[in-house]
């Protein structure tokens, strides 16, 4: 009896010191050594769909920034071994409608215990994870949507790029086209009725290389707010929280916090390097 009462105390402990290092947050990236200065601005098109434009001009007013390259930094809670929620902090470097790397560490106590390198360049996708790579065409096709949902945190690239389009819906949704190759994928885009910005961004996408069909993949713009004068667009509105989910699962796989961002930096050799 004696021995099942010290096994049950060190279960209790060991959970009890797992449930803590859960609670602790990594500490944030060191800030992105370079700094953009004024963005160039093009007036905002005409003719772009009801809530669409609502949206622009709250954000952007009646011109909008040409953004080529951003480097995003910040703090998560993941999912990637199911149920057991992780502290992890990442950064996102893209060259805009172009391609991007990804890196997160998902920490314990505050130490990185999983690291994962992603990138979607050349057209070309591949997944750096501890217990395996995955590349391919099923995952260039979730690279490139990863790329433009992404560049949620730079809308204006979906009105400067020629090859992006908005297509009407109704007063709070439309579709955004985006190339893939010589293809097209399309977002099913929704708007706050109220705010006019927008909530969220549905695609069809493969989980991995093996998947046999698309899941219905939703990336969620939990809070607005503004990044604090840190951005070169002052005070307007950004998304400063998102969520990333899989229909099939039904909750967010990934919650990011974004706190910093620089846009229109060098990122010509950074974004084809690995780790931070």
């Amino acid at each position: 009896m004696k021995v099942v009462v010290i096994l049950v105390g060190v279960v209790i402990a060991l959970i009890a010191i797992g449930w803590v290092g859960l609670q602790i947050k990594p500490s944030s990236f060191a800030t992105f050594p370079q700094r953009a200065s004024k963005l160039e601005t093009v007036p905002l098109p005409k003719g772009l769909p009801a809530p669409v434009e609502r949206f622009y001009r709250q954000v952007y007013g009646e011109s909008v920034p040409v953004i080529t390259s951003a480097v995003i930094t910040g703090r998560a809670s993941m999912r990637p071994f199911g149920p057991i929620t992780l502290p992890a902090r990442f950064r996102f470097t893209h060259e805009a409608g172009k391609g991007y790397r990804h890196y997160i560490e998902a920490t314990f106590f505050g130490i990185p215990v999983m690291k994962v390198n992603e990138h979607y360049l050349d057209g070309k996708g591949r997944l750096e994870l501890p217990f395996g790579v995955e590349e391919g065409e099923k995952i260039n096709q979730g690279g490139n949507l990863g790329m433009w949902a992404v560049s949620s945190w730079f809308p204006s690239i979906y009105l400067t790029d020629p090859r992006v389009r908005w297509e009407p819906v109704d007063d709070v949704t439309a579709l955004l086209v985006v190339p893939f190759g010589d293809q097209q994928e399309r977002y099913v885009v929704r708007f706050d009725p109220d705010t006019g910005l927008f909530t969220w961004f549905e695609s069809m996408r493969y989980h991995g290389e093996t998947s046999q069909l698309k899941t219905l993949w939703l990336n969620q713009s939990v809070k607005w707010g503004t990044l604090d004068g840190s951005s070169p667009l002052g005070d307007r509105p950004f998304p400063t929280v998102g969520a990333v989910i899989w229909m099939d699962d039904g909750k967010p796989w990934a919650v990011l916090t974004i706190e910093d961002v620089v846009y229109n930096v060098d990122v010509k050799d950074y974004i084809r390097a690995r780790g931070q």
